[in-house]
């Protein structure tokens, strides 16, 4: 096999069309990553900047009231990685603005796609769409070629006859076209790693990325080399082995996510935010002193400091009616946002299982995941953001409440040094060694077909028959 091997990479290296070809695709590759490193290295500094002068901002604050400054809030930024240069998933699309603040958990916002003035179909030029299309059509280009051209010759049957094994012949020739494709998948991520600061959780999830679009790439040139030989004349096995890429990578995506989204539908934006404002209006208004719920807890706190009015209270019982008004506000965005997060997850669940039929969607599923960008980091990401929000505006309902002002008096203001100890949010993409078990379906279905597409070529060779 070996010697196949080395003999088909002789032919492909004397195939001067195959040398441009491939000097283009170099040239291109590295183009790609370097500008896609250059925009995500200066989208991350803007971000930095906008960051940093939003903690200014904060640290500046003038002597208020905390609940004021609850209103007054913060904003967060989702984190940008250096494997967005590589495949930047859904980010483009979810935003990577979060604002924080009292009595509302909001949504994050600011997208790339809702500023960009102009919506590509397949998104911005990243590496990962020249690795997951056109990298695998021309792979199917070179398989199909390498069999076809020793068919028309008659050089299959003599080399059969020869005494070389039908099997080791396809697969080798499969072998050779997969080597091809690892080739530039190599050099795509050796430049990613050299024109990036990287570290050993980068490292490794290049190590899985690369593994994956290995595995789809020997899938793509095992299947081409299987048509090649097993159809009866050159139309039919390049026809086949083209439809079934374009219904891999066009029409199942889109079949199986439509048919997702109906069966794990999401609420409408209207009806979500109506229904999640009848459910907050049912809460302690900390706004309007005859809620009931407002009384019950007046009572409560009367009785435990042994006192007949607010005024005797040694606290602010603003602060503590606002705390139980967030409280309470945290149950209603958890029974809301927690449905529409865990219709995401059945959502992904449901979409994952599509690599039954088609590798194609395992392949995206674990570039998104493996790069940091897919729906599971995304709404890590968004869980982190809401327990720092509550923790801010717990603090600051605390300091209203313990600070040392009186009920009533909503003129007392916390000093410049108590907003700079408030902490500043710190988010870090979780270890992929963490979240790895949120992709075993995908790598399942991958090498699932692996061994589909190896046992195709088994099974025909050990026919013997020549087509």
């Amino acid at each position: 096999m070996v010697n196949i091997i080395i003999n088909e990479w002789k032919i492909l290296l004397r195939n001067r069309a195959i040398m441009y070809i491939t000097t283009v695709f170099v040239l291109s590759l590295i183009a790609i990553v370097w500008i896609s490193i250059f925009q995500n290295n200066n989208q991350k500094d803007i971000q930095l900047s906008a960051e940093k002068h939003i903690r200014n901002q904060w640290d500046n604050l003038k002597p208020m009231n905390p609940h004021r400054a609850a209103h007054y809030g913060s904003y967060v930024f989702k984190p940008i990685s250096v494997l967005n240069s590589l495949d930047d998933g859904i980010s483009s699309i979810t935003g990577n603005v979060l604002k924080l603040e009292g009595h509302i958990q909001n949504e994050i916002v600011y997208s790339e796609a809702s500023q960009s003035i102009s919506i590509s179909k397949f998104g911005k030029l990243k590496s990962s769409l020249v690795l997951q299309y056109v990298i695998p059509l021309f792979l199917i280009f070179l398989a199909f070629s390498s069999v076809s051209s020793e068919k028309e010759t008659g050089r299959l049957k003599l080399l059969i006859f020869q005494g070389i094994s039908l099997f080791k012949l396809i697969f080798s020739k499969s072998i050779s076209i997969w080597l091809y494709g690892v080739f530039l998948l190599f050099i795509t991520i050796t430049i990613q790693a050299l024109f990036s600061t990287i570290d050993l959780e980068t490292i490794q999830r290049l190590i899985f990325i690369f593994v994956s679009y290995g595995c789809y790439y020997f899938i793509i040139s095992c299947l081409t080399t299987y048509f090649s030989s097993a159809c009866k004349n050159n139309t039919s096995a390049l026809s086949s082995i083209l439809a079934t890429w374009i219904i891999w990578t066009i029409f199942l995506p889109k079949i199986w996510g439509n048919a997702v989204e109906k069966i794990y539908p999401l609420p409408s934006r209207q009806n979500f935010k109506s229904i999640m404002k009848e459910d907050r209006a049912k809460g302690i208004d900390g706004h309007n002193p005859s809620d009931q719920r407002r009384e019950q807890l007046k009572n409560k706190y009367l009785v435990e400091y042994n006192v007949d009015s607010l005024k005797q209270l040694p606290i602010n019982f603003d602060g503590i009616v606002m705390q139980a008004d967030e409280e309470y506000g945290n149950l209603v965005w958890d029974k809301h946002f927690g449905n529409n997060y865990s219709i995401f997850q059945k959502q992904k669940r449901l979409y994952q299982i599509s690599g039954l039929l088609n590798p194609f969607s395992s392949l995206q599923n674990l570039s998104m995941g493996f790069c940091g960008n897919d729906m599971i980091h995304h709404l890590d990401f968004l869980k982190k953001a809401e327990e720092y929000r509550r923790y801010l505006v717990k603090t600051l309902n605390d300091k209203h409440a313990f600070g040392g002002s009186k009920t009533g008096n909503w003129k007392w203001s916390a000093d410049n040094t108590f907003f700079r100890s408030v902490e500043k949010f710190e988010y870090k993409t979780p270890k992929i060694e963490d979240h790895i078990g949120h992709y075993v379906i995908d790598i399942f279905f991958l090498l699932f077909w692996v061994m589909i597409t190896t046992l195709l070529i088994r099974l025909y060779t050990n026919k013997n028959i020549l087509l």
